[in-house]
């Protein structure tokens, strides 16, 4: 019952890739309708009413459901029905629903909840309706507990739900991202790591700013930070447990800098670029045995390396043909086949979690760009073009991006900003002044 709607959404993943014409003809009797032109989609209609308070749980229902309406809203695929438009109400979890009722305002999907806190315990338990077809979406009716300080994650983790069963595609709003918080002067600036959900909600700092740090990147499990700092006054590759905040600097070879560290797909391996003599190639460290192995030689510049999903290759940027360009090599190491082809100066590479794209940092014409291809090069596709686009991170399912973005001037300041990989949905992160480096981390447990 629920197929028609992924075949909806499929289609216009398609349409808005290029893949497919036009517009979409959906059979008559498919539950939603998302209507396709030239460049304009129709978001799904849904409704989520307030879910009920099924005892103490105050103003955790009415916030629960607001944080689940802002993650389905935010993909650019959902548009929440007002309760202002509602012919029903929702009195109690398991009271009947009128279906005719929500057919009636045009809801293609109605998502129901309810919660129960006692002492600092909290229990979310929803349903997602298919209302054309009069019955609950299979695998949509689920309970989460937690604590009341975890509240956030529960409704993000109702979005995940919806958001997966209605579009096929793994969820991503129960997740966190690091970055790097600025603050000061833009000649002066001082910079420390802080993390925060996806949608820059719950922000911790995880370091002062008594020296500079740059380019954090979870590991594959989360519970590790790579980032690169100047506590010495020279770039140092260093490691944060997450939970203990306590710190190791890695690799340290006497009158090298080393940087642009990431995770092996395992956690393992960190490869990164190291600094000697003016020559900069790129490493692979084991992590347990401390074990460190050249992986390029070669007299240009070897940098930001960036694992396949399946460990087997790296991509990486290197100026060896005059500008930077983006190459992919062997996880063990050689020279590498160039992939990218196009107009300008490319870096910054990262491998897409379904292995499918890489997305990259393009400069052309004045222009900074983020950007999409296929892992052979092929289906170049820029999403973004603005003074400054740079690093590019992705969600866990592979299917949006973050990126810093920076203003001109003097005054310029750094933001965070997302868009997913049709070049739709492009929107800004808020966060409590400049920000910049983002590092997406997997699914939370």
């Amino acid at each position: 019952m629920i197929r028609p709607m992924r075949q909806a959404i499929a289609a216009l993943l398609a349409l808005t890739l290029g893949l497919a014409g036009a517009s979409a003809v959906l059979a008559q009797n498919a539950p939603p309708r998302i209507v396709i032109g030239p460049g304009v989609i129709e978001p799904m209609p849904i409704a989520v009413p307030t879910f009920i308070d099924e005892g103490g749980a105050g103003d955790y229902a009415r916030e629960i459901g607001r944080v689940v309406i802002s993650d389905l809203e935010g993909t650019g695929f959902f548009r929440n029905i007002g309760e202002e438009a509602y012919i029903s109400r929702v009195t109690g979890f398991d009271a009947p629903v009128a279906f005719e009722d929500w057919k009636a305002i045009n809801a293609q999907v109605l998502v129901t909840g309810a919660v129960t806190v006692s002492g600092d315990r909290i229990t979310v338990k929803f349903r997602a309706y298919d209302v054309f077809n009069g019955t609950t979406m299979e695998g949509a009716a689920l309970q989460f507990a937690g604590t009341t300080q975890g509240w956030r994650r529960m409704a993000h983790k109702v979005a995940d739900v919806v958001y997966s069963k209605i579009t096929g595609e793994g969820g991503y709003f129960d997740s966190r991202v690091v970055f790097v918080s600025e603050s000061g002067p833009k000649n002066q600036r001082l910079k420390r790591l802080a993390v925060m959900d996806y949608d820059g909600a719950n922000v911790a700092f995880l370091t002062d700013s008594s020296s500079i740090v740059l380019a954090p990147r979870f590991s594959p499990q989360g519970d590790r930070i790579l980032y690169t700092s100047y506590e010495t006054g020279f770039p140092r590759i260093t490691l944060m447990d997450v939970a203990s905040l306590g710190r190791q600097t890695l690799a340290e070879q006497p009158g090298t800098m080393t940087f642009a560290p990431r995770f092996s797909p395992d956690g393992g391996t960190v490869v990164f670029s190291l600094e000697r003599g003016g020559n900069t190639d790129i490493y692979a460290l084991s992590v347990g045995s401390g074990q460190l192995t050249q992986l390029t030689n070669a007299p240009s510049i070897e940098t930001a390396p960036s694992f396949s999903p399946d460990g087997s290759q790296i991509v990486f940027e290197s100026d060896r043909s005059g500008v930077p360009q983006i190459y992919v090599m062997p996880a063990g190491g050689g020279e590498g086949t160039r992939i990218s082809g196009g107009a300008g100066r490319y870096g910054t590479p990262v491998w897409s979690p379904r292995g499918d794209y890489i997305a990259f940092t393009k400069q052309n014409e004045g222009r900074f760009h983020i950007g999409v291809m296929r892992t052979d090069g092929s289906e170049e596709r820029l999403l973004t073009a603005s003074f400054l686009d740079e690093g590019p991170t992705w969600a866990p399912n592979g299917r949006v991006l973050m990126f810093t973005r920076e203003t001109s001037g003097g005054g310029g300041q750094a933001s965070l900003w997302s868009v997913d990989i049709t070049g739709r949905n492009l929107k800004q992160i808020p966060t409590d002044g400049p920000a910049s480096d983002p590092a997406w981390s997997p699914l939370l447990p």
